[in-house]
């Protein structure tokens, strides 16, 4: 089963569920503001993922413009950058789902039906 971290109100968020749900694809739903993962678990999500940890930022949010994110992460080590996002969140782009040995940011077609298309997270 994946586990989803995602926002009621967030529009990408119920885009993604709809395709899983589609596929019958079994989910975990997890509030990530109620509940957003901690350092240990943003360090393995980005090792699985492939993708660098500053692609598991919601740029596009208010608390990312209001705290000026982008630019203290030019100065800022990602000790910091694992903090705030375990901290905050509304800042981690969403939405974010963690398989076995695969993790998504964010909802893009093509990559889930690549990531979960077999309902899985396994490798293939």
């Amino acid at each position: 089963m994946l586990t989803m971290y995602c926002y009621p109100t967030c529009g990408t968020c119920r885009k993604a569920k709809k395709w899983l749900d589609e596929r019958q694809i079994s989910y975990q739903e997890i509030q990530i503001v109620d509940h957003p993962p901690d350092r240990e678990q943003l360090i393995e999500f980005c090792r699985k993922s492939g993708l660098p940890l500053k692609k598991f930022f919601n740029t596009s949010g208010s608390h990312y413009r209001a705290q000026n994110i982008k630019t203290k992460m030019k100065t800022e080590p990602e000790e910091n950058w694992l903090n705030w996002l375990a901290a905050d969140g509304m800042l981690i782009k969403r939405p974010l789902i963690v398989g076995r040995d695969k993790v998504t940011v964010g909802f893009r077609e093509d990559t889930f039906e690549e990531k979960w298309g077999n309902g899985t997270g396994m490798k293939k």
